[in-house]
């Protein structure tokens, strides 16, 4: 059965740095190993921290939100995996249930059967259910450390991509959605390259779009903007062609939850729309994401599940965080006609001419092609078998 709870991360909030968010982190107290995460669904009006003690909990807080972007899920679902061995469950069962708790997110199905990999490797070497499960948690801890090691270098990559694209500094990011360090186990894929730049004075404005559904670039990234001392401004994401035609954007920096064989890109909903306003108005459209987030299984764009969410995020105005228990989805202040149907997906796919480059922890690839991504997949095995 589920079993989470909210805890209140007041004493927990850093005091040295307001760039470190504890977004998912593993506990182990008395009572038995629990996953704790920082309920994204209740910023910016609250940190409270949401415990988990079992996989259909994790389950839970995946879909609702409450723990989301690419890397952190891949995260996640490894430390699910972990949880469900160091308690005695059925670990096939939890990683299928994890892996399949979002569809388009490529790299939570990937975090969660590299952690049970390592799990059954230790069964059939006769490490027994306890070694296994300590097998589980490493693969989960290592994956945490190499996807913040993967941060910095795409932060490294795409800064000096910007600084080669747009010499003189003084840059105007543009970014869709949230990608700092709330999806991931450093600061983040694209917001990373934006703080960086922050960083080293070289970023003279972050427009910040408000991201349907959800709000999550008003509620999260303006949330991360602000802890970190950046000059951003939130807007409407049907504000953005406005900026384009005044010249008031230099460049478009976006992560990803899955990228095709052929570089087609999986992103939160109002990423393509950016991509054709970017071609038409001769503006950088770039992709910031770690090389476990490409897909060499899916083929293109058009191969992309894309989840739908519920009619009720749009046809209804609820407050930023999940209703309180007992209370069911969709008890908000209606802004459409009862009885209306709602368009409501949750990514849409880019096609690769309209990027312009895909910056990964192993470099920097643009033209994006079809054979240019193998070639930096293949590479980056290389990497993590030497």
């Amino acid at each position: 059965m589920a079993d989470q709870y909210a805890q209140s991360s007041e004493d927990k909030r850093p005091t040295e740095t307001p760039t470190t968010i504890p977004a998912i982190r593993w506990d182990d107290p008395p009572e038995g190993p629990v996953l704790v995460l920082l309920d994204q669904t209740r910023l910016p009006g609250e940190e409270i921290e949401l415990v988990c003690t079992d996989a259909p909990a994790l389950v839970e807080a995946i879909r609702t939100l409450a723990v989301r972007g690419a890397p952190l899920l891949g995260i996640a679902g490894a430390y699910g995996v972990a949880l469900a061995a160091a308690r005695g469950f059925d670990v096939d069962e939890a990683a299928d249930s994890l892996a399949g708790a979002r569809p388009t997110a490529v790299n939570l199905a990937y975090g969660v059967r590299r952690a049970q990999a390592a799990y059954r490797t230790a069964v059939v070497g006769g490490a027994g259910l306890r070694g296994a499960a300590g097998a589980a948690l490493e693969a989960a801890r290592a994956l945490h450390a190499e996807d913040a090691e993967a941060s910095a270098r795409m932060a490294a990559h795409g800064l000096a991509l910007l600084d080669e694209l747009l010499p003189g500094g003084g840059h105007r990011v543009l970014t869709h959605c949230n990608t700092g360090a709330l999806v991931s186990g450093g600061e983040g894929t694209a917001f990373a390259v934006a703080l960086k730049a922050h960083r080293e004075g070289s970023l003279r404005r972050l427009w910040v779009d408000e991201t349907r559904p959800l709000l999550q670039g008003a509620r999260l990234t303006a949330y991360e903007a602000a802890r970190n001392g950046m000059a951003y401004t939130l807007l409407t994401d049907n504000a953005a062609g406005s900026l384009f035609a005044a010249g008031e954007v230099d460049v478009v920096l976006i992560g990803a939850d899955r990228i095709a064989a052929d570089g087609s890109v999986a992103n939160k909903v109002g990423s393509y729309p950016l991509a054709v306003l970017a071609r038409y108005h001769h503006v950088p459209f770039i992709v910031v994401a770690p090389v476990t987030t490409v897909d060499p299984d899916t083929p293109d764009g058009a191969s992309i599940e894309v989840e739908l969410r519920g009619g009720h995020e749009v046809t209804e105005v609820t407050a930023p965080h999940v209703p309180a228990i007992g209370m069911e989805a969709g008890g908000g202040i209606p802004v459409a006609p009862l009885g209306t149907q709602a368009y409501n997906p949750a990514f849409d796919v880019t096609p690769p001419e309209l990027v312009t480059a895909i910056v990964t922890e192993e470099g920097v690839l643009s033209p994006v092609t079809a054979e240019g991504l193998a070639e930096l997949c293949a590479r980056s095995r290389q990497v993590t078998i030497s």
